[in-house]
């Protein structure tokens, strides 16, 4: 029976409120990092700011890498081969090892590099310590990354969702107990932070696994990973690889560019940056609401190109984006309502908190562009279409948005706001460039479904 436009509104709600939940949970983790670091101290919160905002280009290249399970498992899940998917997990395990050794090299080499980055002299004693903490949690922060996208992809997003909330309300505790040395901790400030981040994303990847080995659901999984002949795994492996690296890469640039601009805010002042990892957690907020529904659009879209009805994925797509403009509206208009005092939720220094208010602006003016190409990248995902998306995401948040940022920011002297204000230029060229793969990507599965 042909699914009908209500039932993908109700099919993506159903299917991707437990991933906003869980995306959430992510968010609690970053807001009660900034939150209790950011009244511990200032420049502490501003040392966080710069190591967060550059570290998590290796976290989004592990998530962007393992998005390429889903246009690998996905079709596996549509036709019903479960034991595959297995071993198509399987090979992730392989590919993500080999993930972890690149990740690491980079991390380290930016640890040795770390004074070469113009930041303040005083914020280095404290940033040396918090990264390498984050260092150290690299092979289990990817684990979690590639078990978190197997759950989802199988339609078990439940899961990823408890296993989440559990993790981040331990970091929270560890967080309390090791930030402020409470029930007779040590006071370790920002390091005390990251060693909670660390145990927390430990104990996340050890539960995801502990499901998939122990659960009686998921015993045809385990038979498809301990039972896969080489030839198989090998097959998938290259599968993987083949749409991984783009895929990683894509989703870096698409973040990264948020990221890198710390740079530039860096060159301004400790308490611009402070504002900066302010502004970071509310644009994560907003994204990670979007990304909880778009996820759900690539899982279906995967599912339907698994079954070969090529004739649903517009419909999946289209019903996606209009679910994910209701909750941008939803959240924006309550955020610029509020704008002059969101800043005071993480530190009492006023300039920071009227720069915060000076920079939701920009903020809010990009959501729909947002919404939009999180939406259509997401499509293309389950397609299997990464690599047009990376050069589009290169062209968009690297060539169009950091120069831009730098030109607004530095050169004419706008400070934090000038920088933020290229997001919506980048971000409105990304939709729209996707739309146009989009557009293409379909015509040929709809020309080869009919051949």
């Amino acid at each position: 029976m042909q699914t009908t436009a209500t039932n993908h509104y109700r099919d993506l709600v159903h299917l991707g409120t437990p991933i906003v939940v869980g995306q959430v949970g992510n968010l609690v983790l970053n807001f009660a990092d900034t939150f209790m670091i950011g009244h511990h101290s200032t420049l502490e919160l501003a040392a966080a700011s710069f190591v967060n905002n550059i570290f998590v280009l290796a976290v989004l290249f592990a998530i962007g890498f393992n998005f390429a399970l889903t246009p690998v498992v996905g079709p596996l899940i549509g036709r019903d081969e479960k034991q595959q998917a297995g071993t198509a997990l399987k090979a992730g395990f392989y590919a993500n090892a080999v993930l972890i050794v690149l990740l690491a090299l980079c991390s380290v080499a930016f640890y040795m590099l770390l004074p070469c980055f113009g930041q303040p002299e005083e914020l280095l004693p404290l940033m040396r310590p918090y990264l390498l903490v984050n260092i150290l949690s690299l092979p289990v922060t990817v684990i979690g990354c590639q078990m978190k996208q197997f759950y989802d992809t199988i339609g078990k997003t439940s899961i990823s969702m408890y296993v989440l909330i559990t993790g981040n309300m331990l970091n929270v505790i560890g967080n309390w107990l090791l930030i402020y040395g409470n029930c007779g901790m040590p006071e370790m400030g920002l390091l005390g932070a990251g060693i909670a981040t660390a145990v927390s994303r430990l104990l996340i990847a050890a539960a995801f696994c502990c499901i998939l080995f122990t659960k009686r659901e998921f015993y045809i999984y385990k038979i498809g990973i301990t039972e896969a002949k080489w030839k198989d795994v090998n097959g998938y492996f290259k599968d993987l690889h083949k749409l991984a690296w783009s895929s990683a890469l894509q989703s870096t640039v698409e973040c990264g560019a948020f990221s890198l601009v710390a740079i530039f805010v860096g060159w301004t002042g400790t308490k611009p940056l402070a504002a900066h990892q302010i502004m970071i957690t509310m644009s994560l907020f907003f994204y990670n609401l979007y990304l909880g529904i778009a996820t759900a659009i690539s899982i279906r879209v995967s599912h339907y190109v698994g079954t070969g009805d090529m004739n649903e994925i517009a419909r999946v797509t289209r019903s996606g984006f209009f679910i994910i403009i209701a909750m941008a509206t939803a959240v924006a208009i309550p955020v610029f309502i509020f704008r002059h005092d969101i800043g005071y939720l993480f530190t009492a220094d006023r300039t920071v908190c009227r720069l915060v208010a000076a920079t939701i602006i920009p903020l809010i003016l990009y959501q729909i562009s947002d919404a939009f190409q999180c939406c259509l990248a997401n499509a293309l995902r389950g397609l299997g279409e990464m690599r047009l998306m990376m050069y589009a995401a290169v062209f968009a948040y690297f060539i169009v948005s950091l120069p831009l940022s730098w030109w607004l920011g530095i050169v004419m002297k706008h400070g934090i706001v000038g920088i933020w204000s290229a997001f919506p230029v980048c971000l409105t060229v990304a939709g729209v460039l996707y739309w146009l793969i989009f557009r293409k990507r379909l015509s040929i599965h709809v020309a080869q479904t009919k051949k």
